[in-house]
C-alpha cells in the first residue's frame, strides 16, 4: 500500500501528508476514485465530520480518468451511470458534487493539487486496486494541505493483517479471530441524513474551468458523448447491466430475495442462474460489503452479535447463518477479502506470475516444454474461436455480458495453460482478456481467482500431468458431465460470430 502513518484511533484510517487542519480554508474536499457511493462509506464520513467539526461546507469530487489502457465504452458507462445517480442523490444534500470526466489522457493532473490550496483538509480513498495506490502517492507528493486515505474496501480493515495469506483457510482462520470485533462499527447507511452544513454554491473558478462538471449528455453516456473520448470502443457497454449505486441496490435486493435460497446448491449450475451478480458494484465502489452482509444478515435474522470470538477456519457454520448464506459469504468476503489483503501488503506483484506458490511455479516450469494440444493466438481467444465449444461459450459471455459464470471462469482460466506457449504467458493472456473485457476486472479479488487456476491458494494435486503438472487439473468433458449447461451452451453457442 502507499506509505503513510496509520491513524491509531481508527485503524482505516491513514495519514498520506501530515499537516494541520486549515480552519481558514474554504472547504472540506473529498476526493472519490474507489468507493464511489454516498452510502456506507467511511471516506464520506470521516470528511463529513471534520466539515461539521470546521463548520466548513463539504466539496465531494468524484473524478473518471481516460488515460489507463483498458479505458472503454464499457467501464466509463457503468462510472458515469454512478456519476448521475450521485448527481441526483446529492441535489438535496448539504454537500457540492462535482464529477468530473478526463477528455484526454493527463487532463485531470492537477485537479487533486489545486483543491488541495483551497481546502481544510483532503480525504481519499484508500484502495489497492488497479492504478489507485500510484495515484495516492502522487497525490500526496504535491498536496498543499493535510491529506488522510480511508478504507472502506471490506469488512476487515486493511490494516489488520500484516501479512499475505498462503490459502484460504488460513486466512479464513485470521478472520474469523477478528471480524467480529470489526463488525461494531460499520459505516453509516445514510450519512448525508443527519448532515447540517454550510453549502458551496460553486467551485473556485480557476478549477470550474480547466476541470469542468460533466454535462448532461456524459452523464447520460450517449454514444456521441463516449464515441468523442480517446478509449476503447470495440469494448461496448452492457445496456443489462446499468451501474451506480441504485442499480447495484436493485441488483442485490434481487439476489437476496430470489437467488439467494438455492445458492448453495445451484451457484455452480449456470442453467440455474444461482450466482449474485453483484461483483461489479463492488469492484466499482457502487456498493458495499457492509450493506450485502446486512441485507443478507436481515433476511436470515441474524445480527453480528452473534458472531462467536474465534473459528477453526472452517467454510460453513461460523456465521451460523443457512448454508447458501454461508457459501456466499465466503466468497464475498473471505475470497474477495484475502486479494484485497495480498493487494495491500504485495503492491508490485500481486497479479504477476511471480506471487504464484514456488510449488506451482517449480511444477509448471517443469512441464513448460511438454507439448501443447493446440495453440491460439491471443486474438484468436479473444473472439472466442478455438476447438472447445463450452470455452468459447464462457468467453463470448465475457465479450457480451462483461462477466463468466463463476465455476466456468475456473475452466476458462485452466484451459488457456494448454494453449499457450508457457506458464507465464498463458497468465498475461488471462489477465489480458479478463481486465479488457470483465466489468469486474482490475481488481485483487480477479487476480485472486486468474492465480487459482495456476496454483495461487491451492495445493499440489496428483496425478502429475502433462502441461499442468501438479496443479489442479480441470476438463470441459468433465465439466460438461457435472454440470447444468443445456441453455447456456445454447445461448452462448448460438452468438454470432465476434467481429
Amino acid at each position: 500500500m502507499t506509505s503513510g502513518s496509520a491513524d491509531s484511533a481508527d485503524p482505516r484510517r491513514r495519514v498520506l501528508a501530515d499537516r494541520p487542519l486549515r480552519p481558514d480554508g474554504e472547504f472540506v474536499a473529498y476526493w472519490m476514485t474507489a468507493t464511489r457511493r454516498l452510502q456506507w462509506n467511511y471516506g464520506l464520513e470521516r470528511a463529513l465530520a471534520l466539515a461539521e467539526r470546521l463548520s466548513r461546507p463539504l466539496v465531494v469530487v468524484e473524478a473518471l480518468g481516460c488515460g489507463h489502457r483498458w479505458a472503454s465504452d464499457r467501464f466509463h458507462a457503468f462510472v458515469l451511470a454512478g456519476m448521475a445517480d450521485q448527481a441526483r442523490r446529492a441535489a438535496g444534500a448539504p454537500i457540492l458534487y462535482h464529477p468530473y470526466v478526463e477528455a484526454e489522457p493527463g487532463a485531470g493532473q492537477g485537479l487533486v493539487e489545486a483543491l488541495s490550496r483551497h481546502a481544510c483538509a483532503l480525504i481519499a480513498d484508500d484502495s489497492p486496486v488497479f492504478h489507485l495506490p500510484r495515484l495516492l502517492a502522487a497525490a500526496a507528493r504535491r498536496v498543499e494541505c493535510r491529506l488522510e486515505a480511508v478504507d472502506s474496501n471490506g469488512l476487515l480493515p486493511l490494516a489488520a493483517a500484516g501479512r499475505d495469506f498462503p490459502s484460504a483457510h488460513v486466512f479464513r482462520r485470521f478472520l474469523q479471530a477478528r471480524l467480529a470485533a470489526c463488525l461494531t462499527r460499520p459505516p453509516l447507511a445514510d450519512p448525508l441524513a443527519a448532515a447540517r452544513l454550510p453549502r458551496l454554491a460553486r467551485l473556485p473558478e480557476e478549477i470550474e474551468r480547466r476541470w469542468p462538471r460533466a454535462d448532461e449528455a456524459l452523464l447520460a453516456a450517449a454514444p456521441a458523448a463516449l464515441a468523442a473520448l480517446p478509449i476503447d470502443h470495440e469494448v461496448a457497454p452492457v445496456p443489462a447491466l446499468p451501474g451506480g449505486a441504485r442499480a447495484g441496490e436493485r441488483a442485490l435486493d434481487e439476489f437476496v430475495e430470489r437467488r439467494l435460497p438455492r445458492y448453495a446448491e445451484g451457484r455452480s449450475h449456470p442453467d440455474a442462474e444461482a450466482s449474485s451478480g453483484l461483483s461489479p458494484y463492488l469492484h466499482f465502489g457502487h456498493l458495499s460489503a457492509h450493506a450485502i452482509l446486512a441485507r443478507v444478515g436481515a433476511r436470515e435474522g441474524w445480527s453480528p452479535e452473534l458472531l462467536p470470538g474465534s473459528g477453526a477456519g472452517a467454510r460453513a457454520g461460523w456465521w451460523g447463518m443457512s448454508a447458501s448464506a454461508e457459501a456466499f459469504l465466503d466468497q464475498l468476503v473471505t475470497w474477495r477479502e484475502l486479494g484485497y489483503h495480498a493487494a495491500a501488503r504485495r503492491p508490485d506483484d500481486y497479479d504477476r506470475y511471480e506471487a504464484l506458490p514456488a510449488w506451482a511455479r517449480a511444477t509448471l516450469e517443469k512441464h513448460a516444454g511438454d507439448a501443447r494440444p493446440a495453440h491460439y493466438a491471443h486474438d484468436r481467444l479473444e473472439q472466442g474461436d478455438t476447438g472447445d465449444e463450452l470455452w468459447n461459450a464462457a468467453q463470448r459471455q465475457l465479450r457480451g455480458e462483461g462477466r463468466i459464470h463463476n465455476y466456468l471462469r475456473m475452466l476458462w482460466g485452466k484451459r488457456v495453460l494448454e494453449w499457450t506457449p508457457t506458464p507465464r504467458e498463458a497468465l498475461a493472456a488471462l489477465f489480458a482478456l479478463n481486465d479488457r473485457w470483465a466489468l469486474d476486472g482490475r481488481d485483487p479479488n480477479s487476480a485472486s481467482g486468474i492465480g487459482w487456476c495456476l496454483g495461487r491458494y491451492d495445493r499440489p494435486w496428483a496425478p502429475e500431468r502433462p502441461v499442468y503438472g501438479m496443479v489442479r487439473y480441470m476438463s470441459s468433458a468433465n465439466t460438461r458431465r457435472k454440470l447444468r449447461l443445456t441453455g447456456y451452451l445454447r445461448h452462448w453457442s448460438a452468438q454470432p460470430e465476434p467481429t
